[in-house]
């Protein structure tokens, strides 16, 4: 997913969070890329914590002060860059990659703090996804509908991939995919709701596919995120690639 940032949206139940925790999880197992989650909830990515870099809880100024730590790494990697006469980061490279997940982004962009912080968060947020993709900053989020009072435009527009889980009416779906796909025939209306993880995703430039989100029990979860905390912390994968993710702490 380097280079990528993906949008996961879709009604309650819809599989958002299985399809995020998929993509942690993987980005756990790695031993180049570092960990930064947002779960204003708390359970739906809490239980890889202890394999985190950082975690933020239902903290608006937490949230705000690590996406400021995230803004200044991307910055002096794109100064390091810069310097070298490069324009973005390759396979081992000086640098890894740090993925950024945020489970449920209305916690932050529309319900905690107040309309300030809200805003903030969502320009901190908005920064990142465009420009973190060449320097190795993957942005992952998930949300029920994006829509404008949520997720402002210039914001939602910035994610080039989308996953719609199953959705309420197909006005929903195209919030999700991108205006015109439902008149196009995709839509993620027509999906079972009993099918949770089933949605459409659609790459960059792209047609939308009918996929199947894997799904984790918690069981999956904690195990995974076990071993994932035990190789980072005993260097069994090791890796010589600096973050600056750290430093910035």
């Amino acid at each position: 997913m380097i280079y990528r940032n993906i949008l996961i949206g879709g009604e309650p139940g819809a599989g958002k969070s299985s399809l995020l925790n998929t993509i942690v999880g993987h980005a756990a197992l790695c031993p180049d890329v570092r960990l930064c989650l947002l779960d204003g909830k708390q359970v739906e990515l809490g239980l890889w914590k202890d394999a985190a870099d950082v975690f933020v809880g239902p903290d608006m100024d937490h949230a705000i002060r690590t996406l400021r730590r995230v803004q200044t790494v991307m910055d002096t990697r794109y100064s390091f860059l810069l310097s070298q006469r490069r324009r973005k980061i390759g396979p081992n490279d000086l640098f890894g990659q740090i993925l950024v997940a945020c489970d449920e982004i209305a916690y932050f962009s529309a319900t905690a703090g107040d309309k300030k912080t809200q805003e903030l968060f969502a320009a901190l947020l908005r920064d990142i996804v465009a420009r973190g993709r060449a320097v190795g900053i993957i942005v992952a989020a998930a949300t029920q509908r994006p829509s404008s009072d949520i997720i402002p435009p210039s914001l939602r527009d910035l994610f080039a991939w989308r996953f719609a889980g199953r959705c309420t009416n197909d006005v929903s779906s195209d919030i999700v995919l991108g205006h015109g796909w439902y008149a196009r025939g995709f839509s993620s209306n027509s999906i079972d709701p009993n099918n949770q993880g089933e949605g459409y995703l659609i790459a960059e430039g792209g047609i939308p596919n009918r996929v199947k989100a894997a799904y984790m029990t918690d069981a999956d979860i904690i195990r995974v995120a076990d071993y994932a905390t035990w190789t980072r912390r005993t260097g069994t994968l090791t890796t010589n690639q600096p973050t600056g993710f750290k430093a910035a702490a």
